[in-house]
Parts: C-alpha cells; sequence; structure tokens
C-alpha cells in the first residue's frame, strides 16, 4: 500500500498448496510444474487485477533464468496488460549457482518485454549491496525486509539500513517498499522515514482468492 496516499497499489501472490485440511509452504517450489503456477497467476490476475495496478509472483534465480518460464510470464503481461506484472526475485541457497552473467541477460530480457523487477530482502542474506548493484539499473523495485534484522535480532540497524536503501532508491528511481510492518511504532517509524510503499500484518494478513 502507498501509506501516504492511503491507496492498495498492488498484490502479493503467495502459492499454497493443500493438505492434511490446510493449506501450507509448498516444500518444493521447482516442483510445481510452470504451466500450473501460471495458470493460477492468469486466472488470479483476471480476479483482482482490475482492483490494483500491479501483481507481484515470486520467482527463485534457477526460475527466473528458465526460457520457458520467462516466455510465459511475458505471454502474462500483455494479457493482463495495463495491470503491470512484477517479478519479485527471491533468495536461495542453491541460487548462488546461477552465474551473474546469466541473471543479468534475463532480467534485460524481461525489462524490455514490460515485465517490472523487484529485488526482495535486499541488506539481508546474499542481497547485499554489492552484490544487486549491477541490477539496479535493470530494476522497478526494491524491497526491504524489517523481519530479517527481527528474526536476526538486528533491529537496531533498521534505521540505518532503510536510510542507506532510501538513498539507493532515490540515485536510481526506483520504488522502495518496507515490508514486515507489524506494529503501531513501525508505521510511525516509516511516517517519520517519509517511506510510502509498505506491507505488513499491520495493515493485512493474506488471504485465500476464490477462483472458481
Amino acid at each position: 500500500m502507498n501509506k501516504f496516499t492511503s491507496s492498495l497499489v498492488g498484490y502479493e501472490m503467495l502459492i499454497r498448496k493443500y493438505g492434511d485440511k490446510k493449506w501450507h509452504l509448498p516444500q518444493n517450489f521447482d516442483a510445481i510444474p510452470v504451466d500450473e503456477q501460471i495458470s493460477l497467476l492468469k486466472k488470479t490476475a483476471h480476479r483482482i487485477g482490475l482492483k490494483v495496478g500491479s501483481i507481484s509472483f515470486n520467482l527463485n534465480r534457477r526460475q527466473f533464468i528458465d526460457p520457458h518460464m520467462a516466455e510465459a510470464l511475458i505471454d502474462v503481461q500483455r494479457e493482463i496488460f495495463p495491470v503491470k506484472l512484477i517479478i519479485e526475485v527471491t533468495e536461495e541457497e542453491s541460487d548462488q549457482l546461477v552465474s551473474e552473467d546469466k541473471f543479468l541477460t534475463s532480467t534485460k530480457h524481461y525489462a524490455e518485454n514490460g515485465v517490472q523487477i523487484s529485488l526482495d530482502d535486499v541488506g539481508s542474506g546474499h542481497n547485499t549491496y554489492e552484490n544487486v548493484k549491477s541490477l539496479l539499473p535493470y530494476a522497478d523495485e526494491i524491497k526491504f525486509a524489517m523481519q530479517n534484522f527481527r528474526n536476526d535480532n538486528k533491529e537496531f540497524k533498521i534505521v540505518e539500513q532503510l536510510q542507506f536503501w532510501k538513498e539507493i532508491a532515490n540515485r536510481y528511481h526506483i520504488r522502495l517498499v518496507v515490508e514486515g510492518t507489524e506494529t503501531a511504532e513501525e508505521d510511525q517509524l516509516l511516517d517519520d522515514l517519509n517511506l510510502p510503499y509498505r506491507q505488513g500484518y499491520f495493515y493485512g494478513k493474506p488471504h485465500l482468492v476464490k477462483l472458481e
């Protein structure tokens, strides 16, 4: 959401698997066929896309460089236009096997075909500034996860890191979205830092989209 305009600007789609009478996080996203993921993406986009300006879809780096996935997602963008499709590039251990050249080539390909790129969890794990700076000229958005710092008992670094990534976002003219906003105090902190784009349980929890 954009807090300063009190508007919902996009949805992030989180794929879940049903089993044992409940929805849960899939153990292996790669085990879900590309065509099935794309079908769900299209159905969801057509159902909720008119309510917002963008829909985000998560891929790890191996999925991101898959030519079949790329062409399928570019086709989705053409189909749901003018709603913007944003690919959130997540970080996994095995992703380190993906070369930077291949990743950069795929990034340019998506960008040239109207698909926006979001770099997830900047400042955390492998996504340090040094590791993502070559991608920033092709990114439309960066996401900063406050919960990662809380989980690592590094809350004291949040303000400093937010100020740093705000400067980076301004330099490259891209959006900075802050994830993990859970309390009124954190909401006020982002107000004080003049950061409009936010996501987190403080504003609303994920809910099931019924497609049929």
